[in-house]
C-alpha cells in the first residue's frame, strides 16, 4: 500500500503514475511531481497522532506534523458505537489502541475523496466497515471487502446519519449527530461547507486551494438540503468551527454567496 504524499490518500500497488485526486483541478501536484510514501516511512520520520476532545462524545484526531492535506478527523461516540469521520492519512498502534478504548468503531467514512486518507487501513485495524458515497467510488485508490457504498442518506446508528449533498464532489457528504452540541445537533461538514475564520460564516467552493467557486444554483441546492436538518454547531475538517446558530449561519452565508456570484454586488468591485 502506497500513500500520496500530497493528499495522503492510500493506493493499491502498483500505484498510478500520478495521484488522480491531486491531478484533478480541485487539488494540485507539487512542483517536484508525484511523490509516494508509506506508513513505515512516515513513522520513521517521527509522525505521531494527536488527540483532543472536541466536545463531549467527540474527539479530534490529527497528526503532529501535517500528513498530506492535514485534516483533523472526528471520532463520534454514539451509544451503539462510533464513527471515524475524515480519517487521517496515518495511523499507528498507539492511535488505534486509543480509538479502541472509546468503544467499538462501526464505520470509517470520509466527507469526500480528499479526505479518504488511509481509510481502509483504519477500518482493518478497527474491524469496521468503510462507507463511501457511490457517486465518488471512481476516486477510490484502494479496494477492500470492507467497502460499503451508499447514496442519499445512510444511518450509521439511530441519531447518527450521513447525508449526500454534493457540490465540492458529486458524493460530498455531511454527518449529523443529533445528540451533539448538548442535544442541539452537531454537523460535520468536511469541505461541503467550510466554517470561515470569522466563525460567523461558511464558504462554498469546488476547489479550496485553487479558489474555484460553486454556482448559485448548486449553493442554493446544498442550503435547501441542509436546511431540512436540525443542528446548532458546525465543525469542519481543520479545527474550524461555528459554535452555535449553525442553521442561521448557513442560510445567511448561502444568500451572500448566491448574491455575489449572481452579480448583485458588482458595483462594489
Amino acid at each position: 500500500m502506497l500513500i500520496c504524499a500530497t493528499c495522503a490518500v492510500e493506493y493499491d500497488e502498483p500505484a498510478p503514475e500520478a495521484c488522480p485526486i491531486c491531478a484533478d483541478e480541485r487539488q494540485y501536484l507539487p512542483v517536484g511531481g508525484q511523490r509516494w510514501t508509506t506508513l513505515t516511512e512516515l513513522a520513521e520520520a517521527g509522525t505521531t497522532l494527536t488527540w483532543a476532545e472536541t466536545e463531549p462524545g467527540v474527539h479530534g484526531i490529527s497528526t503532529r506534523d501535517a500528513v498530506g492535506i492535514g485534516q483533523t478527523a472526528q471520532l463520534v461516540r454514539a451509544s451503539q458505537g462510533s464513527l471515524l469521520w475524515d480519517p487521517p492519512g496515518f495511523l499507528d498502534a498507539d492511535g488505534v489502541a486509543r480509538v479502541r478504548a472509546q468503544g467499538p468503531v462501526l464505520a470509517v467514512a470520509a466527507s469526500h475523496p480528499h479526505m479518504f486518507g488511509v481509510q481502509v487501513e483504519w477500518a482493518r485495524a478497527l474491524d469496521a466497515q468503510v462507507l463511501v458515497a457511490e457517486a465518488d467510488a471512481m476516486w477510490l485508490g484502494r479496494m477492500d471487502e470492507r467497502l460499503r457504498f451508499w447514496s442519499g442518506t445512510h444511518e450509521v446508528v439511530p441519531g447518527l446519519t450521513l447525508h449526500q449533498v454534493g457540490g465540492h464532489f458529486a458524493g460530498s457528504a455531511v454527518a449529523l449527530w443529533a445528540r451533539g452540541a448538548e442535544g442541539k445537533g452537531l454537523l460535520l461538514t468536511g469541505d461541503t461547507i467550510f466554517p470561515n475564520p470569522d466563525r460567523a460564516s461558511v464558504g462554498f467552493l469546488r476547489s479550496y486551494p485553487n479558489k474555484i467557486p460553486l454556482s448559485a444554483a448548486v449553493v442554493e441546492r446544498i442550503a435547501a438540503q441542509l436546511g431540512d436538518l436540525v443542528f446548532d454547531r458546525i465543525i469542519g475538517n481543520f479545527g474550524n468551527v461555528i459554535d452555535s446558530g449553525g442553521q442561521e449561519v448557513l442560510r445567511r452565508s448561502a444568500e451572500r454567496h448566491i448574491a455575489w456570484v449572481r452579480g448583485d454586488f458588482d458595483h462594489l468591485t
